[in-house]
């Protein structure tokens, strides 16, 4: 697949997405390129933004197995992952996979179950495959998880363990719709009665399995040069630098932030990275990597402000 296929593959995804999710045209875009390179998604929200249906109608345009966990403060490990369950009529040990073993997984209010839950999910994000009982079972080449979480400041939620938060490629703030994008959800919605499924709407599948790995080669053989590289490393090298971080983000980051640049690229129709690729990704792939220094919490700064600032001062290449 050529990267002009890659463009108009993502076209026909955002416009099939479009028939059922009003606005989050950014959140759209964050999602395919998370998908073409590789990635997860962090999704936080506070509950009613349409996080879980978004989700959903995102994994029917693609053909994807969908999986989805509910996590709340008794979630265990192996609801996650499985479990080998003894059978007494062939006195062996039979794997019960758990619903980890799909191809899009929704981790729906991820930060409600405690950390040691949360981490059941390391490997399989970062790996693609499950240790169980000492044995490897590997995951679809497809695996991608979208988590959503509330607002830290709702009862009941966990912060997130750094490694985890690490593992997600984007971290996407969804804010409530404008006021007509809310007057179309209400017209849309209201005048339906029950829940709402994707195919109602009228989404159908517009990828297959084999387009989509084809898209993911495409990917890989977007050019990233010398130049691109250095101004990923200068931004990411200036979050560990400024005393306005406690502490920054990490070598995974700059990585995942030039995979995601040459992501984005192939979906604008070009073959090699521009440093417009990488300031678009910047803010959604470090803001949950980075941790503000006390200084600044007093002071009443936002992470999302002194990433900007970063990104403004750091020298562009031409």
């Amino acid at each position: 697949m050529k990267v002009d296929e890659v463009q108009a593959l993502g076209a026909r995804l955002k416009a099939e997405v479009a028939k059922a999710i009003i606005g989050q045209e950014e959140t759209v875009d964050l999602l395919l390129i998370a998908l073409f390179a590789r990635g997860h998604v962090l999704l936080e929200g506070p509950p009613g933004v349409a996080k879980t249906f978004l989700a959903r109608c995102f994994a029917r345009t693609l053909d994807l197995e969908f999986g989805r966990i509910q996590f709340t403060p008794d979630l265990m490990p192996a609801d996650i992952i499985g479990a080998n369950v003894f059978n007494f009529q062939t006195s062996a040990f039979t794997l019960t996979p758990g619903p980890v073993f799909t191809e899009l997984l929704l981790a729906d209010e991820i930060n409600r179950a405690p950390p040691k839950t949360q981490a059941a999910l390391l490997e399989a994000m970062q790996e693609r495959r499950v240790t169980l009982d000492g044995k490897s079972r590997a995951l679809s080449e497809r695996f991608m998880v979208v988590a959503t979480q509330n607002p830290l400041e709702q009862q009941g939620t966990y912060p997130l363990p750094e490694a985890q938060l690490d593992r997600f490629l984007f971290k996407q703030v969804l804010p409530y719709p404008s006021r007509e994008e809310e007057r179309r959800i209400v017209a849309e919605f209201g005048a339906r009665t029950g829940p709402s499924e994707p195919e109602d709407l009228g989404l159908k599948p517009v990828a297959s399995a084999k387009a989509v790995v084809s898209a993911l080669q495409s990917v890989a053989a977007v050019r990233l040069t010398e130049e691109i590289v250095d101004y990923v490393l200068t931004l990411v090298r200036a979050t560990r630098e400024t005393p306005e971080l406690q502490s920054g983000a990490s070598p995974r980051a700059a990585a995942q932030l030039a995979l995601a640049a040459r992501a984005r690229a192939a979906l604008d129709g070009r073959d090699y990275a521009i440093p417009d690729d990488v300031k678009a990704l910047a803010l959604p792939a470090l803001r949950h990597r980075v941790i503000l220094s006390p200084a600044a919490e007093i002071e009443g700064r936002r992470t999302e402000e002194v990433l900007a600032a970063l990104v403004e001062q750091a020298a562009v290449p031409r």
